[in-house]
């Protein structure tokens, strides 16, 4: 058997999330019938690896995967057949041979991912399905301020939503920063761990705008981590808004 890792995009919008669902067209389901074809179609099924879940309505820019197939390809051979094979709305960037000890969720050690939140007085409609939107006030400088509370080792049941089935809530959170993208009118967050809770970057996302919007004070996160309750931090910001930058490998 060969193993490739692949790194892909996708528009979520018409995804119902990662992972396989009854009768719901999802992302590792796709992506796991275009690998079964080049396969020929084997007895069992190739399974397909993702490096972690998205959500219904998440983005990604830089997905990773593998599966193992019964025959070589040349890498730009399998991009090329894969992205043959897949609808529109996905596409593979790279694909190459990996060690059979390479895993796509177990070796990863970081993940970046970006929230985007247009600030226009109206919902644009090209914007929609790939933004959030909030059109009140924000001060980008109290959330700059308040974001740094985040970066390094916590306890994140505050910020985790119900259904999450981790035996540890405590993650690392090594870069996090926000800035105004004054051209697209849209507050830009970006956050990068060695992983992430259900939700968890979209109720950040919720709890830093409220903070920009002084709903709350600047230094309000770290009593909600310490609380390790979830109704200390209340919102969660809409997926449209989401998208995996990029799973990181290297040590």
């Amino acid at each position: 058997m060969y193993r490739y890792k692949i790194i892909f995009a996708y528009d979520g919008s018409d995804f119902a999330g990662f992972q396989v669902q009854p009768h719901q067209r999802t992302v590792e389901k796709t992506l796991k019938i275009a690998v079964n074809k080049i396969a020929k179609n084997p007895d069992p099924a190739i399974e397909v690896y993702g490096s972690g879940r998205t959500d219904a309505g998440v983005h990604a820019l830089g997905q990773v995967a593998h599966f193992d197939i019964p025959f070589d390809l040349p890498d730009d051979s399998m991009r090329r057949a894969l992205n043959s094979l897949l609808p529109l709305d996905m596409m593979v960037k790279s694909a190459e041979h990996v060690d059979a000890n390479f895993h796509a969720r177990y070796s990863a050690h970081r993940k970046l991912y970006r929230y985007r939140v247009s600030q226009g007085e109206f919902v644009d409609p090209f914007k929609r399905r790939y933004t959030a939107h909030y059109k009140y006030p924000l001060d980008i400088e109290r959330m700059q301020i308040a974001v740094k509370d985040l970066i390094g080792e916590h306890d994140f049941t505050s910020l985790v939503a119900s259904g999450s089935q981790t035996k540890s809530n405590v993650r690392i959170i090594y870069h996090a920063q926000i800035w105004r993208d004054e051209h697209d009118q849209e507050i830009i967050f970006e956050f990068e761990g060695n992983g992430f809770l259900y939700n968890q970057v979209r109720i950040m996302v919720s709890l830093l705008l409220e903070i920009g919007n002084d709903q709350r004070p600047v230094n309000d996160i770290p009593r909600v981590l310490a609380a390790r309750d979830r109704n200390q931090a209340r919102g969660t910001a809409p997926a449209s808004g989401l998208y995996l930058v990029e799973v990181n490998y290297d040590d």
